[in-house]
């Protein structure tokens, strides 16, 4: 009895730390990078030069900072700078 407890106390962790680890990527499907969207500290992780992770850029519309965005639509998004790009523009000065 102690040994299927176990076991299924194990295999209901493994499950739980799989799971886990699959929703980001289940998050990102269908979605791409858009650079230059993005309002100052509202970036997606790994924006650029200048930031070090989710929420670090610096100011509104940062080109090299990328929001994800449902695919197909970024270069549609009008900013005051312009649209949407799904390559990173120059850090800002």
């Amino acid at each position: 009895m102690k040994n299927s407890i176990l076991s299924l106390a194990v295999a209901a962790s493994v499950t739980s730390a799989l799971a886990s680890i699959a929703s980001p990527a289940l998050a990102q499907e269908g979605k791409e990078k858009c650079y230059g969207v993005a309002l100052k500290g509202q970036n997606d992780c790994a924006a650029g030069p200048g930031t070090t992770c989710a929420g670090t850029s610096k100011v509104d519309y940062q080109q090299n900072a990328f929001k994800l965005v449902p695919a197909g639509t970024c270069e549609a998004m009008m900013t005051p700078n312009g649209h949407g790009m799904l390559e990173p523009g120059p850090a800002p000065a």
